[in-house]
């Protein structure tokens, strides 16, 4: 079966499609993309509330500032509804690339014959 990247080079007993090498490099750096997004999505709640203590916006949460906030329950939990929502699209996102690379890892070291 040839792999539809055909750059082909002989490693030992191995062949190597260098275009699947090329597309798993690719779907790893994205992977290491989304992996920050991630770590970023779980940071920004704690960096708001460092805000709001400090006595700032809260990164425009509250432009008036924690005691001039118009709807102090509801901000906080749209808040937390789209973070949520952001980090499961990350995470899925993460697994899909990850299956996506073994697959291509796979089909580009095959047994010569």
């Amino acid at each position: 079966m040839t792999h539809p990247l055909a750059i082909v080079r002989r490693f030992g007993g191995f062949r190597v499609y260098l275009g699947a090498v090329v597309a798993v490099f690719f779907v790893r750096l994205t992977v290491f993309i989304l992996v920050l997004v991630a770590i970023a999505i779980g940071i920004v709640p704690i960096l708001v509330l460092i805000d709001l203590l400090d006595g700032g916006n809260g990164w425009g949460l509250c432009p008036g500032g924690l005691e001039a906030c118009d709807k102090p329950f509801t901000t906080g939990a749209e808040m937390i509804i789209v973070l949520t929502v952001g980090m499961f699209l990350a995470v899925a996102g993460i697994r899909l690339l990850m299956r996506l690379a073994r697959r291509l890892q796979d089909d580009s070291y095959q047994v010569s014959q």
